[in-house]
């Protein structure tokens, strides 16, 4: 099947514009089995393990342990120059030393060793696959280079990369670049949406081609295990689409009777489907380098060339996927900064209504839609329903009462969130005009109360690159596309999508007045628990780079208190780990602590830092909640590079320990929460090392009648620096250690550096701690 998106046109297929045809009359029944057997047979289709390769190199699969040659492509010896019984029989001493040492290192950082064999000057490629080093030799001569002023020029391209502060400047100059360096005729950064249809957003042309800048691509033409392999292999090269295949001699792995898994394989044979896909387009040569984001593929970046074969030198090839992954990593925080202000505004305004809430328990619903501020303010859309003890408040442009009321709880049965409401609960198109997008979230009490927002349809055209809704069977098999015109077709039924900091947002809020409505009710117990949920994190997230501990223990006069713990993810990437302590217990102290843990995620999301956000808090505090005081320390990590910038409103002294030892932490205090209405907070800098630990407390830890406060910070330094295993090992033995007193609320949390790549630490959670009593 088809391994690359539809974005070439050869220069004399010019785009025209076509309006979408009325729809078809129903498909014949028996050509619609024959379609679906078809795309059955090209998903199954056994792309890994081709049982051939391209020709522009040769294939070895070895034994590792004595280098002995088991699989060889027919061409080995037109390449080579022979086949030889062992690689020692190939290559010099000091080529056998170099292997040997990339294989007893991590062979995903070994690049490409030049040998040379005979003579001839080759470069070695590595992977390993089923037990055996398959080995690839490319020659060195008749690749096309971009010479050694681009890459001097490296560090400069670099800078270009990440000087953009939006997707579109990424994408283009990382198009620009990767043209610049690798030769071919077009290359164009390619996005795919959430249902794997694909987008043009960037594009790197030559004058004389046809611009597909914004054309659309539908799922079908990158099948699911083509995805599968992008996903794990970065560099995909046919430097001539109209090569004959060369087979693996022998075709099955001896001892094993299955085909060599070619998925590593710089030289695997790609589908014949897709050759004929690519001649179909008239292009000659590709190349693509995947781009993936936070372990998902979010596209490509899709080269192609008109003008014959094209082979890109190894070197090059190796600094294209250099920029495509040091794109990748920018990826996160050039989409999240656009819209960061949007995340800033709605957590700010979910503050605000989650304190209108608290201030108002006994008629919760008058605080969503009677004030200043209404439950409609929340989020981008054009209406809003609000049913609280089975009455419905409708604000905005929303459906009928009655059917607001069937079609809210049917979008909440398949899951809550949809922008295209018709194809995800069908029997509502009457409502679609005014609600093809529709969040709903459920309010706890089990009585059927909800939050809704509403979004009107907003057709759009779509500009294809081909009729995505066409397909060819031809002699039982699916046949590839081959008009690639330019198609625009009106989508209707959809609406702008929800964002996730905006579910999370109407989650939270209904979180929020799920506990209001419960502590309206008089069911004290029930809305302890709810309140201590929204508190405390249920569990800990998995975060690449840092692993994580926490432990919370109520009071054992109250099961809430006014601790609180949060890890909030940045917009710059860096993590915000956050425990606070509000004065007092009970639901009083529960809804002060609501209000300063999402006010403090608010400040924390600008990205100013730990000092600035606790100065925001605090002026709220003075102008919301006089007479309120409260404790916080705020640590920003960068999981990368392992700094920490610390800053504390009156709290305890965090420790910091590694290598054995450990300190506290007395630098960047400054005053309580509430004490003073304008205060400043110094902010403290320090290192995480691999293995560091920092631990964060609250006073319940180490506070006791019989132990004076010095002792109490002294006995926890000391169990830390003692301690060694995971936060949560070094966590659970503070607490152990400490034993501290039942009177008061206990939080705990610690955090480390890990190496990319290890596993999270196992974690107590806050559910668990309250659920036992502990």
């Amino acid at each position: 099947m088809p391994q690359l998106p539809t974005t070439q046109l050869p220069t004399t297929q010019l785009p025209t514009t076509r309006t979408a045809p009325p729809p078809s009359p129903a498909p014949d029944p028996l050509r619609r089995l024959v379609d679906d057997e078809a795309l059955a047979r090209c998903a199954d289709e056994p792309i890994a393990v081709p049982g051939a390769v391209q020709p522009h190199g040769a294939l070895l699969a070895v034994t590792e342990h004595d280098l002995a040659v088991v699989v060889a492509s027919a061409n080995a010896a037109d390449v080579l120059g022979s086949v030889p019984a062992t690689l020692a029989g190939l290559l010099t001493p000091a080529e056998l030393d170099r292997l040997r040492a990339a294989l007893a290192a991590d062979l995903a950082e070994a690049g490409p060793l030049r040998v040379a064999p005979g003579g001839t000057e080759l470069d070695l490629v590595l992977s390993r696959s089923g037990g055996l080093l398959v080995t690839e030799w490319e020659p060195v001569a008749g690749a096309g280079s971009a010479g050694a002023a681009w890459h001097r020029r490296l560090p400069t391209v670099l800078q270009r990369l990440s000087a953009p502060t939006t997707l579109e400047g990424l994408t283009a100059v990382l198009a620009r670049e990767v043209r610049a360096l690798t030769g071919f005729d077009r290359v164009m950064v390619y996005r795919f949406d959430a249902e794997w249809n694909g987008e043009v957003v960037a594009e790197d042309r030559r004058e004389d081609l046809e611009p597909f800048l914004g054309l659309h691509y539908p799922a079908g033409d990158i099948p699911a295990q083509a995805r599968a392999l992008y996903a794990t292999q970065w560099m995909r090269l046919i430097p001539d689409a109209t090569y004959t295949r060369v087979p693996l001699e022998p075709p099955l792995v001896p001892g094993t009777g299955r085909p060599l898994d070619l998925s590593g394989a710089m030289l695997r044979s790609v589908s014949p489907v897709h050759l004929e896909y690519l001649a179909n387009m008239g292009v000659t040569a590709s190349m693509s380098v995947s781009l993936i984001d936070r372990g998902r593929l979010w596209g490509l970046v899709s080269c192609h060339g008109y003008s014959g074969p094209h082979r890109p030198s190894a070197a090059d090839r190796t600094a294209a996927e250099f920029l495509g992954r040091t794109a990748s990593l920018l990826l996160h925080t050039t989409v999240g900064a656009a819209e960061r202000d949007g995340m800033v505004a709605v957590a700010q305004r979910e503050a605000a209504l989650v304190a209108a809430i608290g201030r108002t328990p006994r008629t919760p619903a008058a605080a969503l839609v009677d004030g200043d501020l209404t439950v409609l303010d929340l989020l981008p859309a054009a209406g809003a329903a609000v049913r609280l003890d089975g009455r419905l408040h409708l604000l905005g442009a929303t459906p009928p009462a009655d059917r607001v009321t069937a079609v809210v709880p049917a979008v909440l049965r398949a899951g809550g969130v949809t922008d295209r409401l018709t194809l995800a609960v069908p029997g509502f198109d009457d409502v679609a005009g005014d609600a093809s997008g529709v969040l709903a979230v459920e309010v706890g009490g089990g009585r059927g109360d909800f939050l809704a927002w509403f979004r009107p349809e907003t057709p759009r055209e779509v500009s294809w690159g081909g009729d995505p809704h066409t397909s060819k069977v031809t002699d039982g098999r699916l046949s590839p596309r081959r008009s690639f015109a330019r198609w625009t077709e009106t989508v209707r039924g959809t609406a702008r999508p929800w964002r996730d900091h905006e579910v999370a947002a109407a989650r939270a809020l209904a979180g929020h007045l799920g506990e209001a409505v419960l502590a309206r009710a008089g069911e004290d117990d029930r809305l302890a628990a709810a309140l201590q949920r929204t508190l405390l994190l249920e569990r800990l997230p998995t975060v690449p780079g840092v692993a994580l501990g926490a432990r919370y223990r109520p009071s054992e006069a109250d099961v809430v208190g006014g601790d609180w713990y949060d890890l909030v993810p940045l917009p710059s990437g860096r993590l915000a780990v956050v425990l606070g302590d509000a004065a007092g217990h009970g639901l009083t102290a529960a809804s002060v602590t609501a209000q300063l843990r999402h006010a403090l995620r608010a400040a924390l999301l600008r990205d100013e830092g730990p000092a600035a956000a606790l100065a925001e808090l605090n002026r709220l505090v003075a102008a919301l909640l006089p007479g309120e005081m409260a404790t916080a320390v705020v640590v920003q990590l960068d999981p990368v590079s392992g700094e920490v910038a610390l800053a504390s409103a009156g709290h305890l002294p965090a420790v910091h320990a590694g290598d054995g030892t450990a300190r506290l932490v007395t630098d960047g205090r400054g005053p309580a929460l509430g004490l003073l209405d304008d205060a400043g907070y110094p902010q403290a800098t320090l290192r995480l090392g691999s293995g560091d630990r920092l631990l964060l407390y609250s006073d319940g830890l180490v506070e006791r009648r019989d132990r004076p406060l010095p002792d109490g910070l002294e006995a926890v330094r000391a169990v830390v620096a003692e301690r060694a295993g995971t936060p949560q090992e070094v966590v659970d033995a503070v607490v152990e250690a400490l034993d501290p007193a039942g009177t008061d609320d206990v939080t705990v949390v610690g955090l480390a550096r890990v190496r990319p790549g290890a596993p999270p630490s196992a974690v107590s959670t806050a559910a668990d701690e309250v659920a036992v009593g502990r």
